[in-house]
């Protein structure tokens, strides 16, 4: 085993149709050209921007380092989790991912659950998750056809703060009027079930072998352990939040866990160190990689900060 020192990644921007041309305030990012819609923080060609690792592909980092990356981790040597940020201006399709063993008979390593962290929302902010108490197959069929498929989906608040688990199976969408965090497994595996009309390729026969009327979607309450909230412990990721306070080290957000940690700046602007390399910041939406074999990880707040610290399960 040999240490790994904590480094920053570089984000990547995603063209999408219901995306932003200006995703001011979040980032200094303008386009003239398709409107971005995601940003992903861990994909694999997102690059290293510190330490020894820098100009590295994650993709690449993981194939060379992946025990020492991940330790308990470390599965089939891809990284385990994509997390990305999400900026819906339009309504995105209605659509469902497979679980695992769907995803495994099409011949893809494994399925989509993924969780939703609201990190903004405008009133009156909700998305839909799942299919109302009673609806049959043949209804939603009709829906699709008469374009009322929204009216038979459940439909769900969102408040700035709020986690919201999304298991596979579960029919969704997003509005506009949020900014999400998402975590999910490592695919992207999706079956667009109606589409409000774009000319976009549907995928209904696999759309209704994946979905599931009654699934476990919905709104996650934190829970309060010792000066931070658990928002989410599910079967492929454990999420948690974090107040820091300026000039303040956390040693219970470093502590060694034996895998890999990732963190992600809500708020405010961090520094992280570690032995064996130089201490690097992190700024608002931007994201750190903690490897499983880094040794005294110390993170001290720059100025009042939230950090979310996801750590990948496996399943």
């Amino acid at each position: 085993m040999s240490n790994l020192f904590p480094f920053r990644l570089d984000p990547w921007f995603r063209t999408r149709i219901w995306g932003f041309h200006d995703l001011a305030p979040w980032f200094d990012y303008k386009t003239d050209g398709e409107p971005i819609g995601e940003v992903w923080l861990t994909g694999e060609m997102c690059a290293a921007a510190t330490g020894p690792l820098a100009g590295q592909s994650l993709q690449v980092i993981t194939a060379e380092h992946g025990r020492d990356l991940l330790g308990n981790a470390y599965g089939d040597g891809q990284f385990p989790l994509l997390i990305k940020l999400l900026f819906p201006k339009e309504k995105l399709s209605v659509q469902v991912h497979p679980d695992d063993a769907m995803a495994q008979k099409y011949g893809e390593p494994r399925g989509k659950t993924e969780c939703w962290y609201a990190l903004d929302a405008e009133p009156g902010a909700h998305v839909a998750l799942g299919i109302k108490p009673g609806v049959t197959p043949d209804q939603i069929r009709a829906g699709i056809d008469s374009s009322t498929l929204e009216d038979l989906l459940q439909m769900v608040a969102v408040n700035k703060g709020d986690m919201l688990y999304v298991d596979a199976g579960t029919v969704h969408a997003m509005g506009p009027g949020v900014v999400i965090l998402e975590t999910q497994q490592t695919s992207d595996l999706t079956y667009r079930m109606y589409d409000y009309g774009r000319p976009r390729e549907l995928h209904l026969d696999k759309s209704f072998e994946a979905m599931r009327l009654k699934t476990r979607a919905g709104k996650i309450p934190p829970h309060a352990v010792n000066g931070h909230s658990v928002l989410i412990d599910e079967k492929y990721f454990e999420i948690e939040r974090w107040p820091l306070d300026r000039a303040k080290d956390a040693p219970a957000l470093t502590a060694n866990t034996g895998g890999v940690q990732i963190l992600f700046v809500a708020d405010g602007k961090i520094r992280i160190s570690a032995d064996g390399g130089e201490a690097f910041a992190v700024n608002r939406c931007e994201l750190a990689v903690v490897p499983a074999t880094s040794r005294n990880v110390h993170v001290e707040a720059e100025s009042p900060a939230t950090v979310i610290r996801v750590q990948p399960r496996t399943a």
